[in-house]
Parts: C-alpha cells; structure tokens; sequence
C-alpha cells in the first residue's frame, strides 16, 4: 500500500497564471488503518541444503532458495504458525512450486527456488522446503504492518574465507547478526553489499555463509560483489525478484557464460529498492557497462518512483569510500558515470560495500558536494534538489579490512581524491572516515519524514575478529566504544518543494517588495491515523506550516494568500480533496491581514472543500506595511467505505499582489 504521488516526489512545480502571482507547496499525509494447495508430490530421499530466505517483489512476498542433492519436484509449505499443531502443518497449508536446474558440477547437485505471494500483514509465519515426506527443517518468519515506517539492516562484505580462516570468519558473521538481530529484532530487511564468499564457486565458503538461521528468518536482499560475480554460485543460491538477465547486465555480456549478473528492482514500505551489478561496468568487457546500469535506473524509476517515498540504490562498488579501492580506476569511472543521473533522479540514499571501511559522504549533486558549508559529521542534513548520501559499509565479519588512504591532488569533484577544505585528512566527498578493525553493520530507520542512517559496532577488537586474531591491529577499546555503540549518525531531510518534494524557498523581500514563505522547515503535514465516528466515516486533524507575509511596498496594494488540494492517493487507491476543510486564522496580525473564511469538508456539506481555491488570509487597499503570519486548521472528513493506506495529497499555496 504506497503513495503514488507522494509528497516526497519529483514533479514540476505546479504555477497559476496571475498578475505578480507565486506558488508552491505543502505536503499532507493521512494514513487508515486496517493460496491453494498443489497436488503432493512423491516422497523422495534428496538431501536439502543451503535454503535462504529473500526478499519478494513487495512486503506481500518473500523468495525461498535451497539445493538439492536430487532432480525431483519439490516445493515450499507455508502456514501461520498459529495453525501449527505439534509442529505439524495443517492439511490445508499453502504450497509454492519451486524451479530450479542443474548446478554447475563444482557446486554439484540442483537449485530450487519459489516464491511466497499473498502474505498477511502482522502474521507469523512457517515454512518448509521439500517433498511429501521429505520435507526440511521448518523455520519461521514474521511479518509486520505493511504500511508506516520500519527499520532494515545493511550488512557489508562477509567474504566469508577472506582471512583464510573460513571458521573464523564465519563465526564473525553469525556474531554480527546475532548482534544485529537481537538490538533490532522487528527489523524487516537484511540488504547485502556484495562479497558474500571469497571464492565465487566453493561451496565450502557458501556453507559457512549461509549457517546462521537469521538468513532464514529475515529476508536476505542479496547483492552481487566482485567476489561473488565469477561463477553460477550466487545465482544459484539467490533468486531475486523483478531481474533482469539481459547481456548488458553482464560483464561479459553472455548470460551462458560461468558468471552471475543481472540487475533487481523491488518495492518494500514505501520504498524503491534498485540492486545493480556494478561489476558490469565498461563496455569494452562485452556487457553495457554504466551506461546500461543508469538507463535501468532511470527506466525503473519512471515506471515505479511514484508508487514510493523513497529511492534506494544498493550496488557493491563504493565510489565515495576513504581505503583502498579509493582510488581504483573502474571506480573514478563509476564515480563520473552516475552521480548526475542518480541526482537527476532523485535518489535518496545509496548503499555500497567493497572497500571494507567505513563513509558517510557528503550530500553529492552532479557529482560535486551539493552544499559546500555543510560541515564533517553533521547529524542533519537536507539535500535538496538533487543532493545524494552515498554510504560505504564496513566488514560485518571482521575477515577483512582495509585501511584510510590519504587524499591526494587529483581534484575535489568528479573522479577526483583530493582532500577536503574543511578537514584535510579526508577525501573531499566524506564527511565521515572510520575504520577501527572492528566489525559493523549500518541500520536505516525509514521514516514518514526522513531516513536515519547509523552505523553500529557488532564487535570489538575482541575475538571473533579474524583478521585482528592474525596480527591486524586495533584501535577500538571495548570499554570506550562497545558492541552497540555508534560510529556514526545522520538524519536525511528530504526535500519538501513540490517538484523536488515539497519544501519550497523564498527569498527575504527587498524593500518595497511583496513576497511570503514556509516560516520555519517545510516538513511534511502528517495528519495522523484517522479516526472512525459514529461508524460512518474517518476524521483526521492538523496544522498548514505556517505562511509568513511580508509587504514593505509603498502603493499599499491589496494582496491574497489561497490553496487547493490535490486527491488523496495511495497508488492505484484515491479519495476526493474534497473531504478537507479549514479554519483560518491569523497567528501575528500586521500587513492588513484578514483570516480567510471557514471551508466545511466535503463529507459535512457535499460540498467542493479544499479542492477548489479557497481564502487563507487578504489585505485590503491601503493596508499598512508590515509582516503576518497566517495558519490554519485542517478538517479531513473521509467515508469508511476508503480502503485503508497511507494517502498523501499536495496542497498548493498561491499568493495574488497587484
């Protein structure tokens, strides 16, 4: 259930042809609240191995992918747990057909995969892989409200046989998701940033990777690394949804060939979740390189970005991180190739492993820093049009980590490492740099207003720290920063003007100008959960962002302040703007400001509420120069007959002087 056009979308701004006329706009959100069996197959002895739980098209679906030791039918069983009796499924649980093939003959044996549709929200659920009398382990997960805010996890490169410990760093791992999971058990996700194994063929590696059950109970959104792209191996562990397999997602541009590839787009809550193979990335390799990459990007989000608030682009690759890949040259060339389609688009949050480091940039515009003042470590930051966060993920393992390099004199835009103005150390596109040899994982809060981004240790320099146990210093003390603490955090405001969002800002008027603005930050008009009446229809109640008028001209002319409303949507479901009325009122007089007229909602009168222009607040001729603010109080009155979601509306503000 996801905003079509949410507040949070980039659309032009909306203008009305009118004498010295100016508009913008206010975002407002109201949120509602509220498989047959197929026939068995025959028993059979296949060995199960390796099942992964994975992430579905949308929150309504989850993948399951296993091996098997033989080439027979098989499926998944799925039921609430409630209905399980002694461990027992009912006769009526849910099956999936799976499909599958052959392996490569270094992994031996076949690949299943089927995929879980019609999930319930706030349900947990059973499941087991197999064959009528031959059927797995059951393991469980749970699902959550399939609207509002959630938290998801990204984990970086285990590159699990790294250190060359395969049991060390598989004991890294589990520990970091035992970490994770048990600080943050309601996550929903667990994004990978690519290098899951060391080598992309041994099964050995895989094993290890795949042994914690947190892969089974929380869905895995799997990401190719540059570890994991030369062999079948990845693609046969992880069937991931809406892929496109096409040659120009390749390397090599073969999809026959012993390589894993392709690209994934989903949708989870609200948001746009966009998977690239950046292993793919110069034509001359025989795949579409880059260029391939930001057509899937901006064709996808043309498709798709208005079913979301929020765009997130997950790829291995870092091309803003502080060690050793830093200055690598496939990396300079992702690092001119995207940033301008990705801010062009605007996308929100980019994750990224491969340098096993950790970086928070600096919001990125085209691919300069979007605000040249915006200081290291800042704990807010606002974007704007086109600014980006690009975030480097450092090892959830502890099987590998690379070290800081320094910044050289190669430019501070672009390709470029040069250092940045405001602390030298960096690179100029970071505001933070860590690397402390301990493990990590970063956790992203997705909120209504903004997305929370935190990166947490999972580990000290304690064993298990694979690459620490052979020597590697460390600089963490457990004392001083324990598991749990924060590396890092930042809160990414979105931009709110209609057209990039829905901020919108004015410059202070000159002397002898008429001119208004959002007086304060635009944020997002959150009117809440609605509430029923009289067992009939939905209420819900709030505040406009207050308008600030200034007119110091000496003509003294009159002036007006109105809006409308657009339709409540929620992807394919809408409501009338009709059903919102207002009270206007002045918060400071001055300005010879008059509150505009009360407007019933819709629901009380049949009539056109806020959907026409109606009266915020006017001045006469001849009023006196000076400021006003102007307020008012929202009515939405909704039938009970609109299906539940989270609807957002754009209520546009449009000021007349003569």
């Amino acid at each position: 259930m996801r905003s079509k056009n949410p507040a949070g979308a980039h659309r032009p701004l909306r203008r009305r042809a009118a004498a010295s006329a100016t508009a913008a706009s206010l975002g407002l959100l109201v949120a509602l609240g509220g498989g047959l069996a197929s026939p068995a197959a025959a028993a059979d002895t296949a060995t199960l191995s390796g099942i992964v739980l994975g992430v579905g098209a949308n929150e309504t679906q989850r993948t399951v992918s296993w091996y098997s030791s033989a080439d027979t039918a098989q499926k998944i069983q799925l039921a609430p747990t409630a209905r399980l009796t002694g461990g027992e499924f009912p006769g009526d649980a849910a099956t999936f057909d799976a499909l599958g093939a052959a392996n490569i003959a270094t992994s031996g044996g076949y690949n299943r995969h089927a995929t879980i549709t019609g999930l319930q929200e706030n349900t947990a659920y059973s499941y087991r892989v197999g064959s009528d009398g031959n059927w797995s382990t059951t393991y469980a997960f749970k699902t959550q409200d399939f609207e509002g805010a959630y938290d998801f996890l990204f984990l970086g490169d285990p590159q699990i046989g790294s250190s060359g410990n395969v049991a060390g760093d598989q004991a890294g791992w589990q520990d970091t998701l035992d970490v994770a999971t048990k600080a943050n058990p309601n996550a929903e996700l667990l994004v990978s940033g690519g290098d899951q194994v060391e080598t992309a063929n041994t099964e050995s590696q895989w094993n290890a990777f795949l042994a914690p059950d947190q892969l089974r109970q929380y869905p895995w959104a799997a990401t190719i690394g540059n570890h994991d792209v030369g062999g079948k191996a990845y693609e046969q562990h992880f069937s991931t949804p809406n892929t496109d397999r096409s040659g120009s997602y390749y390397s090599n541009g073969n999809p026959a060939s012993n390589t894993s590839g392709g690209d994934y787009w989903y949708i989870y809550k609200d948001v746009l979740f966009i998977d690239l193979n950046s292993n793919s990335y110069a034509t001359t390799q025989g795949g579409g390189g880059d260029e391939a990459h930001t057509k899937y990007v901006s064709d996808v989000i043309e498709q798709h970005g208005s079913e979301a608030k929020w765009k997130v682009l997950v790829y291995h690759h870092s091309i803003y991180s502080p060690a050793s890949h830093a200055k690598d040259s496939d990396n300079k060339k992702r690092r001119v190739d995207f940033p301008t389609t990705f801010s062009k688009l605007g996308v929100d949050l980019v994750l990224q492993g491969h340098d096993h480091s950790y970086s928070r940039s600096y919001l990125v515009k085209n691919g300069e820093k979007a605000d040249k003042n915006e200081q290291p470590g800042a704990a807010d930051v606002y974007p704007g049009p086109g600014g980006v966060l690009y975030v480097t993920a450092n090892s959830a393992s502890g099987s590998k980590y690379y070290d800081i390099t320094a910044p050289d004199s190669s430019g501070t835009s672009g390709a470029g490492n040069g250092a940045d103005p405001l602390n030298p150390k960096n690179y100029w596109y970071n505001s933070v740099q860590n690397q402390e040899h301990v493990r990590s994982y970063v956790k992203v809060q997705v909120r209504n207003d903004k997305l929370v981004v935190e990166n947490l240790r999972s580990g000290t320099c304690a064993a298990p720290n694979s690459e620490v146990e052979q020597g590697m210093s460390c600089s963490n003390t457990a004392s001083g920063q324990p598991v749990g603490s924060v590396v890092d955090k930042v809160s990414v405001h979105p931009y709110q003007g209609d057209g990039q969002s829905l901020q919108v800002t004015v410059p202070n008027p000159a002397p002898g100008e008429f001119g208004w603005t959002i007086d304060g930050y635009n944020g997002l008009v959150d009117l809440g959960t609605a509430k029923e009446r009289d067992g009939d229809h939905f209420t819900a109640t709030g505040k406009i962002n207050p308008i600030l008028v200034s007119d110091t001209r000496r003509t003294l002319s009159p002036w007006s302040v109105s809006a409308d409303v657009s339709d409540f949507k929620d992807a394919a479901k809408t409501f009338s703007g009709s059903y919102l009325g207002w009270t206007p009122y002045l918060l400071d007089a001055g300005a010879g400001a008059k509150a505009g007229a009360s407007v019933a909602s819709g629901y009380d009168d049949q009539g056109k509420g806020l959907s026409v222009s109606r009266g915020l607040g006017s001045a006469d001729q001849g009023h006196a120069r000076g400021k006003a603010k102007l307020g008012a109080d929202l009515d939405l009155k909704i039938p009970d007959s609109v299906q539940k979601g989270g609807y957002r509306a754009t209520l546009t503000i449009t000021a007349l002087s003569s």
